[in-house]
């Protein structure tokens, strides 16, 4: 069975970056993929950006979007007002996210007019109307979460709550992923965990992406960077490789659905859906 494949964008904060991003959606279109997630920045700062970039990818690119809702920097009834706009444009799917605080905040506190945490904002997402709500899940655990059984009982309350879907926090070690899976099924989640797949295009920023949300970085993907660090050919073939051995080694457990982080860039996306065997559907109507 072919796998099925969904990618994430973030919104561009300049037009070169604008430039970036819809060559990036050019070339990832014709892969078909089941949707397209939209982020927003870590405080809800780019909701406006968000909003006219799915629109525009919803309406140019034919794809199926699926912008992120979090619960900082709204209220509830904006929150819901944003969802219910987007079921106006036709959107049905949705991200839900808790978010991440403002930098300079140091910690989450929830707003008194919002929602709480992620399963709360599933609650309201259900009441407004039908959506397929994904969420987020942490094969190595949330790094504010008080322990693993914590957070793998907030995800059950996520899903409990409506959302359809799990997609992971990127992770490295195909066994993190498999352990994790069996801890799913033993909690009782039965809904797809879809592993979340980060082809590594910058590895200094992807250190800051792993120690911020508590993924591990196993030591002999830092040696084959550590050691290649003055070619960038080379880093890209290293990570290239290290995308589709993780992939091929997911399959061989059953895996069939993977969400990629594209950081808005194609090229080593499309190099493992080739990997995967996806072929190219259609032709792009992105211009």
């Amino acid at each position: 069975m072919q796998p099925l494949i969904s990618f994430e964008f973030f919104p561009p904060a300049t037009p070169t970056m604008e430039d970036t991003l819809w060559q990036a959606v050019q070339a990832l279109a014709p892969l078909a993929p089941r949707f397209v997630s939209v982020t927003y920045g870590a405080d809800g700062s780019t909701r406006d950006r968000t909003h006219r970039i799915v629109r525009r990818i919803q309406q140019e690119a034919g794809l199926t979007c699926a912008p992120h809702l979090t619960c900082v920097g709204a209220g509830r009834a904006e929150v819901l007002n944003l969802a219910a706009s987007y079921r106006q444009d036709g959107i049905g799917h949705l991200v839900a996210l808790r978010g991440d605080p403002p930098k300079d905040a140091g910690r989450y506190v929830p707003r008194a007019d919002g929602f709480a945490y992620a399963a709360d904002l599933v609650v309201g997402l259900t009441e407004i109307g039908p959506f397929d709500i994904s969420v987020a899940a942490y094969p190595e655990t949330h790094p504010e979460a008080p322990s693993a059984e914590f957070d793998l009982s907030n995800l059950k309350r996520k899903l409990d709550a409506g959302a359809t879907r799990a997609i992971t926090q990127f992770f490295f070690d195909v066994d993190v992923y498999l352990r994790f899976r069996d801890r799913c099924a033993a909690e009782g989640i039965d809904v797809p965990i879809v592993p979340g797949i980060l082809p590594i295009v910058n590895f200094t920023r992807m250190l800051g992406f792993a120690g911020a949300c508590g993924a591990s970085v196993p030591d002999w993907l830092r040696e084959r960077f550590v050691a290649s660090a003055d070619d960038a050919h080379a880093q890209r073939r290293i990570a290239e490789a290290a995308a589709i051995e993780l992939v091929t080694a997911l399959r061989r457990e059953g895996v069939n659905e993977f969400h990629f982080y594209t950081l808005n860039r194609a090229e080593l996306t499309l190099a493992v859906c080739a990997a995967l065997g996806i072929p190219r559907t259609q032709e792009s109507a992105v211009g």
